[in-house]
This record gives structure tokens, C-alpha cells and sequence, in this order.
């Protein structure tokens, strides 16, 4: 019996388990009705405390328990789990129905506790807080003028109960995410304008329902995951509707959001709220309704003080300073990289360890390893571009120097031709797309712009470490050759020119020559860049040996004085630039060039075109725009089927071209030339007026050769048409002017009498500008019989007339034809020596559109503004008092007219009027402005002190109202002149 004891209670415990597992085995049907009947009543009384929430929390200044919350978090995880359980059960084989019966029986208490736990008798919410009192960490403020001077803009605006919205961009550690910390502290500490100040920290990518989490988490409630978006929006709506006087902070925007659509009320007079959010993108700040302030980089003497705070005092020692200088030059004002590189250099006293960083730190391919930080900032928002070819748009920058400023019209055509921006239905359409991605990068503070006065001169800017994260990030020790801005003196040596070697930027160096056994072996090159090497006068044949793949070849700015025949087998290339080669003779044969697309030799020193030109098919492109060139073939221009621009202005006197060529050139949008005769020019405009369809924009000179300062831009021509020593009248090839004609210059020809012989030409109604220069039949502007308009005309010129007496053949306001100058903007006349009135009241007040008013060098000139003795009684009292308002005048010059007495005797209320201009006027003596009130937007007034003084004042507090306005200068005449011409 002893031994039976044990024996039996083994056989027990053996057979204990396979009972239970035969018992779930056999129940698993059984264990899955209760489980759904337990969970049924799980989910019954989470809905009921829910229902219950939904009345609690519309109650102002309530908030839900975090024992309520945790329940409801629990029960949802429970949920899910059954979910999943039912779902194994229902794929279930036979081996795992005891497995699944003992899993069943676990969650069966699992949710029976739950559903225990849930009987809550006390109240599911409490008092929600006053406000998030929660100071941030932060850093000190660094830079104290530009940063203090973003930080006030911002608070001004929070203080401004007319803004709402607020959004604050600027590049990657410029300090953005610091600043607003410290607005969001001050809030809490200095003001009592707000009861609520709410942080969201959302960084990087994050959708509605990331961002309504994000929110509540905040302000302090948690959202159940299984509802939908639209439900979470209303709880989050109707709690943040109670919190009134609320500052609500979104740090790191990436993408633009509905407000409604997460649950944030609209901000305004209502709930005295506001928004703001930081973002790395203007555009974001832009899609979401906020005024922009935009983080500005720190000034240089702001970056140095930073860095000699952080990396400490020895850095201004004698033999450290100079190159921690150099080493502070290289984080590029930006303060992340300025806090970064100098607290790792913090105690460094040897000038060899400063020396190395300094090295490091230049080096972009390497880098020193703590800028791997700055570099992951910049690197985000590189990524962040959607589409690549934005991010090779930024690798074109990034083979300029540094801190190099880059014309944005250049630019555009590196990436036309280098296939970044693809092929498109026009060169206008391509340009569009160009400046649409620059901008892009511009908002995206990847590229700075220029700011430029010249519209045609616009410029953008690569931030250094922008330049030196993109070149990072592609690694650019195979693709690229990295040695510009380092003022190369001579061609780099073999170790660069490797195989997989495929954009080699080497402009704007000191490369004088290129040794004649220098035959890289690069089979993948796809651009070099040479361009802007002044002293380069050689090239030897070998060099192009190997690069039988190379598409873009860029030369310009060069001495090269012969091209090597080895271009000749370059059968990929697609763009061949030598303007401003003036040093180059010699060109080998291009026939075998069939894939060219442009060819630049503008101011090329050639004197004859290439051989086989006519043989490129491709070519979009042909700037033959150079002095030098002696002879345009005929019959080679109309071979040039696929050519979109063409450029022969200027290239001399013998190279003009034949309408029907330029004519069968269907697919031209730019054409700058001279046609043999006026009978070929009339071909030519006949031709496209045939089709319906004439170039976007040209420049042609008819006539005469005149030399003109000529744009070389093509986007810069506009529709321009200059008329050098011709008969303007009827005959047999009476001249016919284009129908889309904008501008149109008239000089030294024969048949014009007055802007009504111009307005009799076709389609000159239409121009939008007119300069007559050295016409000396022109003695009147038009002649009171006329019905001649110019409702379009925007600027009239009028230069070196030498019989020109008055604007008017007929004096008086009747004289001048209704509506004839309706659009005037601009008026100018100079060197016109006979003429001694300009306007009288009547015929100013019909030119209300007039801005800008220029006379210069007119000697007979005595009045600018005179009534006319013809006038009646009736008419001088009406036009008296009507133009004494002239609200659009802007700007007013006079020179160099020595007999002047008056402006007008009467007085003139100009209050557009900006600014101000007299020299040489001696006998001037009295202005007609009047001082009660000054002019409102009047800026200067421009004179010599010695006039200035001699002015007699109608109103004794005239001198002092104006004298604030007043700069004393000497002119410079040329000024003047060029100004006029």
C-alpha cells in the first residue's frame, strides 16, 4: 500500500492534463459564446460610460479622468484582442482546438475583470486645468539682434488682435523651434491675455489622425483609436471651444492641415484664440491662411560672438583666432552649426588641431563628423522635395562656388540643358517650369534669393552647408568632382578624373592651359563646366579622347582660341556653349554633332559659321549674335527645322537673313535679327500673320545697321521693332509691322511727320512703346484733325528733334483726340532744341494715367505747364481748376534746361508725387507743390543746395514742410543721358 500511494498520484498528475486538455479541446464552441457574451457587455458598458463623457465634457473647463481614460484605452486593446482570437478560431485545424480553448478561457477573465473594473460610481471628468502652466526647456536666445528682432515680430503679431494665424519659417537650425519656445514660455510668465497656452510638437510627417492625438495628449484627453476621424474632430472640437483666450502651438510643420479637420476651432473674435506653427516651408505657412515671419540667419559679427561664447575665451588668443575665424566662416551663420562646431573644438588650444578641423570642415566630400548633425537637419527638408527633379535642380546649384550668386535665367538654361527640366511644348513653358522650381527651393529655404533691382538680373543663392549637405548626400566622391571655389590655377590632376566620374564643375577658376598628354579615361562623364577660366587658351586634342558620353560642354568666358577635332566625334553631345570666346578662330566641322540641341557663340571671335551647321537637325538653339561674324550663308537657316531660338542681331552689317527662311522656321518662339529689306521683313511678317502664329518674343532692325544696346537674354527681348534711316510711308513695299508688336523705335527716318503717320503703319495702335529719335520732318506729336489713338502706348519717347516745336499742332484741350493717350504712363523728351512749351492744363488733365515726367537737355524750353492763348475765358477757368489734381504723377525730372521759369504758375496737387528732380534749371525759381499737406508718399527731392536756397516759397511755412525731403547732390549728366536714350 506504501507503493501504491505514489503511484497513484503519479498516474494524477498525468492524467490531470490530459483531462483538461481533452475538456478545451472539446469545449472551444462552447468557450467562444460566452466569450461574446462577456465581451457584448464589455462593449455595452463602454458605450455608456462614453455617452456619458459626451454630455460631461461640453461642460466648460471639464476634463476626462486618467482612470476613465486608461479603462477606455483597455478596453479597446481588449476589443482588438478578441477580434484577432475569433479570427484564429475561425482558420482553426484540429491540433490547436485545445491551444485555442485554453486561450479562450484566459481572455474570458481577462474581459469579465474589465468589464468589473468599469462600475465607476464617482464622476468620469474633473476640472480641467487653468491652462498649460508647463515652462519648456530652452536654450538662451543666440544672436541677440536678428534673433530678438524675429522673436518681437512674433510677439507683436500675438499682441495684434487683428492676427490670427501666425506661421514661422526659415531653414533647418536656424533656430526656429528655440524662438517659439520662448514665446510660448514668455506667454505663461508676462501676460495675462491668455488663459491657455498649448505646446504640439508634431515633427516630420504626421496625418489627421497623428495630429488629433498629438492635440489631445496636450490638452490633457485621450482619443479612442477605433473611432473615426470625424468623430475624434467634434471631442476635440467641442473641448477646445471651452478653452477661451487659447494660444495654440504647432512646432514643426510639414504639411498643411485643415484646422476643422483635426478639431481646432477657426481662431477669431470670438474665442480671442490664436495659431501658430513653425515649418521649414513658406508654402505651408501660405496654405494655412498665416502671416509670414520668416527666421533669418544671424549676421557674420553675430555668428562670431556666438562661437567664441561657446567654444570659449581661448579662441581669441593670437595664434588661434585668425583660423577659429575661418573655421566660424564655414557654419555659414547658422546658429545650430555655429553651437555645434564650436562646443567640439571647447578647450582645443593647439593651432595644428584648429588647422584640421578648418580642413575638415572645407572638405564637403568628407566632412568633420560633428556637422553630421546640421547636415541631418538640411537633410530632411532635401528629402522632403517630392520629386527628384528638384533635388537635381539643387545639385546644379551645388556646382557653382560657394556663396556664388546664380542667375536665375542662367540657371534655368543649365537645366533646359542638361534634361533636369524636360522637354516641353515651348521655351516659354520650359522657363515657367524653371522659375516654378526655383521658387519651390526658395520656400523651402534651400536656395536664398538675390534681391536684384533688375527684374532681367535675378539671382538665388545656395547657403554654403546646403551646398556641402547636398554634395554630402550624393555621394559626390564618384559623380562629382568637387574642386571649385578653391581657385584652381591649373586642370586637376589624374587622381580625379575617375572612371564613374560624371559632372566635372571646374568655372570661375584661374586654369590657364591643359597639358597636351592629359587624356582622362571618364566613360560615364555626362558635363564639364570650364566656363569662366579667363587665361584657358588651349585645349590639346587628346582631352576629349575618352569622353564619348559627354552631353554638355560649357567653354564660355574663355581665351580659347582653336577648338580641338576631337569634338567632332563627341556624337552625344547636346549643348556646345563658347560665348564670349572672343579669342576663338578656329571651330572643326559639327556635322556629326546630329543630337546638338544649342549652340551659343555669342561674341564667339569666329568669322564665319562652323561647317556643317546645316547638318544639325536637333538644334533648338543658335545664338550667332557676334561682331566678328562677316557672312550669314543663305539656304542654311531654313535647314534648322526644330529651331526654337534664333539670334543673329548684331552679328554685322553683312549678316542679315531672307524672310522665307526665317519664315519656315514653324516652331520659332524667339528670333532677334535684320532682314535684307523692308520687302523681306514685310515676307516675314506676312508669313506668320498667314498662320495665325507668330514668335513669343523678338528683336528686329530694319534698315540701316545701327549698333543698339542689345539684350542678349532672349527671354529679355520682348516684341521689338527698330526702324534705322527708312521711309515710313506708301508705296510699294509699305512697311507692315507685326500684329502682337509691344515696342517699336523709330530713327533717323524719312516720311514721318507725326505719331499719326506712325498710327496709319498696321497694327500700331497696338504698342505698348514708342521712341522717335532724329526724325527731323517730326515737328508736332499729332494734329488736332486726327482720329488717331494710342489707348495701349505706355511710354513715349521723344529724342534729338530737331525741329519738334509742340506736343500739339493745335493748341488747347480740345486739340488733343479723346481717349488718344488714355494709358500713358511714362513721358520723356530730350535734346529737343526748339521746343519751348510742353503741356497746357487741358491736354495734362487728359494724360491721367502719367507716373513719370523726364525733360532734359531742351534749351528753349521756358514752361512745363502753360495756358495757351487761344483758350477761351470758359475753358482756361474749367481746366484751371481740374488740373490742379494730378493723382498719379510720381516721379518729376528736369535737366540741363536753361531758360526755364516755370513749372506751372498755378499750383499742383500731386499726391502720388515721390520724387523730385532739378539740375540746371538756374532760372527755376518757384515749385508748384503744394505744402498743405505735403505730398504724402513724397520720398526726395533731388538739387543742388545753391537752387535749393534760391527758391521763392508762395507760403511761409512751404520751405520748412519740404526742407526734410530735400539731399543736396551733384548730377552726374551721363546719367541723364543714358536715362533718356
Amino acid at each position: 500500500m506504501e507503493v501504491l500511494g505514489p503511484i497513484l498520484e503519479i498516474v494524477h498528475i498525468m492524467l490531470d492534463p490530459i483531462a483538461k486538455y481533452f475538456k478545451y479541446h472539446r469545449g472551444v464552441k462552447k468557450y467562444m459564446m460566452i466569450l461574446h457574451k462577456k465581451l457584448e457587455e464589455l462593449k455595452c458598458r463602454k458605450d455608456d460610460i462614453e455617452s456619458r463623457l459626451n454630455i460631461d465634457l461640453l461642460q466648460s473647463g471639464k476634463t476626462l479622468k486618467k482612470e476613465v481614460q486608461l479603462w477606455l484605452d483597455g478596453a479597446c486593446k481588449i476589443i482588438s484582442q478578441v477580434d484577432s482570437l475569433s479570427k484564429e478560431v475561425g482558420d482553426m485545424k484540429y491540433l490547436s482546438r485545445a491551444r485555442l480553448g485554453k486561450k479562450i478561457t484566459v481572455t474570458i477573465k481577462i474581459v469579465d475583470e474589465h468589464h468589473r473594473k468599469g462600475d465607476f460610481v464617482d464622476r468620469l471628468v474633473i476640472d480641467a486645468p487653468t491652462g498649460n502652466k508647463v515652462t519648456l526647456p530652452t536654450t538662451e536666445l543666440v544672436g541677440k539682434s536678428t534673433a530678438r528682432r524675429n522673436m518681437e515680430q512674433l510677439w507683436d503679431c500675438l499682441m495684434d488682435d487683428s492676427c490670427r494665424k501666425i506661421g514661422v519659417y526659415g531653414m533647418g537650425g536656424v533656430g526656429k523651434t528655440t524662438m517659439i519656445k520662448l514665446i510660448h514660455n514668455r506667454l505663461l510668465e508676462e501676460t495675462n491675455k491668455f488663459d491657455h497656452v498649448i505646446w504640439v510638437s508634431v515633427s516630420k510627417f504626421a496625418s489627421v489622425t497623428q495630429l488629433q492625438d498629438k492635440l489631445a495628449r496636450a490638452i490633457g484627453v485621450c482619443m479612442p483609436e477605433n473611432e473615426s476621424e470625424m468623430v475624434r474632430a467634434a471631442k476635440l472640437f467641442a473641448m477646445i471651444r471651452t478653452m477661451k483666450n487659447c494660444v495654440l502651438i504647432f512646432d514643426d510643420v510639414w504639411e498643411a492641415f485643415q484646422l476643422e479637420d483635426v478639431g481646432i476651432p477657426e481662431p477669431g473674435a470670438d474665442n480671442k484664440s490664436k495659431f501658430v506653427l513653425t515649418a521649414r516651408l513658406a508654402d505651408v505657412c501660405l496654405r494655412m491662411g498665416c502671416k509670414q515671419i520668416k527666421a533669418e540667419l544671424l549676421s557674420e559679427e553675430e555668428a562670431w560672438n556666438l562661437f567664441v561664447e561657446k567654444a570659449g575665451l581661448d579662441v581669441i588668443s593670437p595664434h588661434i583666432e585668425p583660423i577659429a575665424k575661418e573655421v566660424a566662416k564655414q557654419c555659414a551663420c547658422l546658429p545650430l552649426a555655429i553651437v555645434t562646431i564650436a562646443r567640439s573644438l571647447k578647450g582645443v588650444t593647439e593651432s595644428c588641431e584648429w588647422r584640421n578641423a578648418l580642413e575638415e570642415l572645407r572638405d564637403s566630400t568628407r566632412g568633420h563628423h560633428d556637422m553630421r548633425r546640421v547636415f541631418e537637419q538640411l537633410k530632411f527638408s532635401y528629402n522632403h522635395l517630392d520629386d527628384e527633379k528638384h533635388r537635381n535642380c539643387l545639385l546644379y546649384c551645388a556646382l557653382y562656388p560657394e556663396d556664388f550668386g546664380i542667375r536665375r535665367k542662367e540657371l534655368i538654361e543649365r537645366l533646359i540643358t542638361g534634361g533636369v527640366i524636360d522637354r516641353m511644348c515651348s521655351r516659354r513653358a520650359a522657363f515657367d517650369k524653371g522659375h516654378a522650381m526655383l521658387n519651390k527651393l526658395e520656400k523651402a529655404c534651400l536656395l536664398e534669393c538675390v534681391m536684384n533691382k533688375s527684374e532681367d538680373n535675378k539671382q538665388v543663392k545656395m547657403h554654403d552647408l546646403v551646398r556641402d549637405m547636398v554634395i554630402h548626400v550624393n555621394g559626390i566622391s564618384s559623380r562629382l568632382m568637387v574642386k571649385s571655389g578653391m581657385h584652381l590655377r591649373e586642370i586637376p590632376d589624374g587622381n580625379y578624373w575617375t572612371e564613374d566620374l560624371e559632372m566635372v564643375p571646374l568655372m570661375h577658376n584661374y586654369i590657364s592651359g591643359i597639358p597636351s598628354d592629359v587624356s582622362p579615361m571618364c566613360t560615364r562623364i555626362s558635363t564639364l563646366l570650364l566656363a569662366s577660366n579667363h587665361c584657358l587658351t588651349m585645349i590639346p586634342d587628346p582631352f576629349f579622347m575618352h569622353m564619348a558620353t559627354l552631353e554638355v560642354l560649357d567653354l564660355s568666358d574663355t581665351s580659347i582660341e582653336a577648338l580641338p577635332s576631337s569634338i567632332s566625334k563627341l556624337g552625344k553631345l547636346s549643348a556646345l556653349l563658347l560665348r564670349r570666346c572672343a579669342k576663338l578662330r578656329l571651330v572643326p566641322s559639327l556635322e556629326k554633332l546630329i543630337l546638338l540641341r544649342k549652340l551659343d557663340l555669342c561674341h564667339a571671335g569666329i568669322k564665319e559659321i562652323p561647317q556643317g551647321i546645316e547638318m544639325l537637325i536637333n538644334l533648338r538653339y543658335l545664338n550667332l549674335h557676334t561682331p566678328y561674324l562677316e557672312f550669314l550663308p543663305c539656304g542654311v537657316l531654313s535647314k534648322l527645322l526644330n529651331l526654337q531660338v534664333l539670334i543673329t542681331f548684331g552679328a554685322s552689317k553683312t549678316s542679315k537673313v531672307k524672310g522665307y527662311e526665317v519664315a519656315s522656321l514653324r516652331k520659332l518662339e524667339t528670333f532677334s535679327g535684320q532682314f535684307y529689306n523692308i520687302h523681306e521683313f514685310n515676307i516675314f511678317v506676312h508669313s506668320i500673320s498667314t498662320r495665325g502664329r507668330e514668335p513669343d518674343m523678338y528683336f528686329i532692325q530694319e534698315g540701316e545697321y545701327h549698333t543698339v544696346t542689345f539684350k542678349e537674354e532672349p527671354e529679355s527681348f520682348g516684341k521689338h521693332v527698330k526702324l534705322v534711316k527708312c521711309f515710313i510711308g506708301r508705296g510699294d513695299d509699305e512697311l507692315v509691322l507685326p500684329n502682337g508688336i509691344q515696342s517699336l523705335d523709330i530713327h533717323d527716318c524719312h516720311g514721318v511727320a507725326s505719331l499719326c503717320d506712325i498710327s496709319s503703319l498696321n497694327n500700331a495702335t497696338n504698342l505698348r512703346s514708342l521712341e522717335i529719335s532724329k526724325c527731323d520732318d517730326v515737328k508736332y506729336a499729332f494734329r488736332a484733325s486726327s482720329s488717331t489713338h494710342f489707348r495701349s502706348l505706355e511710354s513715349l519717347r521723344l529724342i534729338d528733334l530737331l525741329n519738334f516745336v509742340s506736343l500739339s499742332y493745335k493748341a488747347g484741350a480740345a486739340a488733343l483726340p479723346n481717349d488718344m493717350f488714355s494709358n500713358l504712363k511714362s513721358f520723356r523728351i530730350h535734346r529737343c532744341p526748339n521746343i519751348k512749351r510742353l503741356f497746357t492744363p487741358g491736354l495734362l488733365l487728359q494724360l491721367h494715367s502719367l507716373s513719370v515726367i523726364e525733360v532734359t537737355f531742351c534749351p528753349q524750353m521756358k514752361d512745363i505747364i502753360a495756358e495757351d492763348n487761344d483758350e477761351s475765358i470758359e475753358n482756361h477757368s474749367i481746366d484751371m481748376k481740374k488740373t490742379t489734381n494730378h493723382p498719379m504723377l510720381r516721379h518729376l525730372v528736369l535737366c540741363e534746361l536753361r531758360k526755364l521759369k516755370s513749372i506751372y504758375t498755378q499750383t499742383l496737387h500731386c499726391d502720388s508725387l515721390q520724387v523730385i528732380e532739378v539740375f540746371g534749371c538756374p532760372r527755376l525759381n518757384r515749385i508748384p507743390f503744394s505744402p498743405s499737406p505735403v505730398p504724402s508718399n513724397l520720398d526726395k527731392i533731388l538739387a543742388t543746395k545753391e537752387w535749393w536756397e534760391s527758391l521763392e516759397w508762395d507760403q511761409p511755412n512751404a520751405k520748412t514742410a519740404f526742407q526734410p525731403y530735400f539731399k543736396n547732390c551733384i548730377p552726374h549728366k551721363l546719367k541723364f543721358i543714358n536715362r533718356s536714350i
